[in-house]
């Protein structure tokens, strides 16, 4: 009778790993047959799912503030959203096999069609930065397109997650014909111009993403009593550099529609600095805000941002008001 008792916990046991396959996001690393890894199987985190928002009514919502921030990740506190690095060597890409660093994971699902990247600006007029308005999606004009079956579509996304590296000192190339002599060929204008060779094509990898910015609302609800923030977007920020590769800055690469990102940041690990056992998900590290960032903007009657009108000191004391302002509010409410 305990054999097969046994055997049926066994069976049991097998017939919800199988189940439980079926679900399983993010890089686990099999190990051979036979084989754990560990003392126990890490199950929680590849087959969670999202624990939905509350619904809020726009009559319950009593206060509402929208803000922006900046999460920089050479802060050595949100190392967990930096590392482990991933590269690129002869087209291949290669990622750590049980864990991704956040810009990992964004770009492979991004590739696969899970995630729909926006436009920074508009597509009919650079100038024109409003992608944190989610206007201009980037999509495949096929459906079930994404990056490894649709070329237009892989053309028109790499300029997001990618970038043309252009040697300002290439020599022209040589013609086949005349060796000593510059190949030509008819340029737009109808005349002859020297013929260079092709740009290099670099995809952004995990060293090169520096900043996060994120849009998010805080609000009151009257229904719950509760203040409570809501992130609406995430942007990767890459530095901006001139000709001469000198940086002059940041660049928002593309936005994310934050709810959107939560089906997949809940199925991977954030590394824990001191307890593997307290594992938590990318979800999990935004719910709980374990981050460090700065407010570069908050919603104002001029729509401008902070570095607009203060600079330096006095821009981070800025952001720091803008982020009392509103605890303050909060305690205010309690106050009798």
């Amino acid at each position: 009778m305990k054999k097969l008792s046994i055997l049926l916990v066994v069976c049991l046991l097998g017939s919800i790993a199988i189940a439980q396959g079926d679900d399983v996001r993010g890089p686990i690393s099999y190990p051979a047959p036979g084989v754990m890894d560990g003392v126990y199987m890490e199950s929680n985190i590849p087959t969670k799912k999202v624990v939905p928002y509350e619904f809020v009514r726009e009559a319950d919502v009593i206060w509402s503030k929208k803000v922006w921030r900046v999460i920089d990740l050479r802060e050595k506190f949100n190392h967990p959203l930096y590392y482990p690095l991933d590269d690129i060597e002869e087209g291949m890409w290669k990622k750590n096999t049980t864990r991704w660093s956040l810009w990992t994971i964004i770009r492979h699902h991004i590739m696969t069609g899970e995630l729909t990247l926006y436009s920074p600006f508009n597509p009919n007029w650079e100038a024109w930065k409003d992608g944190d308005l989610f206007k201009y999606p980037v999509t495949s004009n096929n459906p079930g397109g994404t990056y490894y079956n649709d070329k237009e579509f892989r053309e028109r996304m790499f300029i997001y997650v990618g970038t043309e590296k252009v040697d300002p000192f290439a020599d022209p190339l040589k013609s086949l014909v005349y060796p000593d002599e510059d190949s030509l060929k008819m340029g737009a204008d109808g005349f002859m111009e020297a013929v260079y060779p092709p740009s290099d094509t670099l995809w952004f990898k995990s060293k090169d993403i520096v900043q996060y910015k994120i849009k998010e609302q805080w609000f009151f609800d009257k229904e719950r009593s509760i203040m409570e923030c809501r992130i609406l977007g995430i942007a990767p920020m890459v530095y901006a550099r001139d000709n001469n590769d000198n940086i002059t800055g940041f660049r928002e690469l593309f936005w994310l529609y934050f709810p959107q990102c939560r089906y997949v940041f809940q199925n991977f690990f954030v590394q824990s600095s001191s307890n593997d056992a307290q594992r938590m998900s990318f979800d999990d590290l935004f719910w709980k805000r374990k981050f460090t960032s700065y407010i570069t903007k908050e919603s104002n009657l001029y729509d401008r941002d902070i570095d607009t009108y203060k600079a330096g000191v006095d821009a981070l004391l800025e952001s720091e008001r803008i982020k009392e302002d509103i605890f303050t509010f909060e305690h205010d409410l309690w106050s009798f």
